[in-house]
């Protein structure tokens, strides 16, 4: 996975203003393209993760051991407060 300064490096230039020091500077454009490559990124990223988990739960789920017919007693976890 990328850092997001990554996403900009190629398009960064340096300008000088008037009176001041050479800035990075990027173009709207860039910046857009810049965008949706990460957005395309995390997507895949998205994709991949939520296939990895059904892969788990499915594994998981087979490998559990059945309770043989008893259920466990489920307690609150806080108690009843009368407001």
């Amino acid at each position: 996975m990328r850092n997001p300064a990554e996403y900009l490096e190629e398009h960064v230039f340096e300008a000088r203003r008037p009176w001041r020091e050479l800035q990075p500077v990027v173009a709207y454009a860039d910046a857009v393209k810049a965008i949706e490559i990460a957005l395309a990124d995390a997507e895949k990223y998205k994709y991949l993760l939520m296939r990895a988990l059904r892969r788990h739960t499915n594994e998981t789920s087979t490998a559990t051991i059945p309770m043989g017919g008893q259920e466990a007693a489920v307690l609150p976890l806080y108690p009843n407060v009368a407001a």
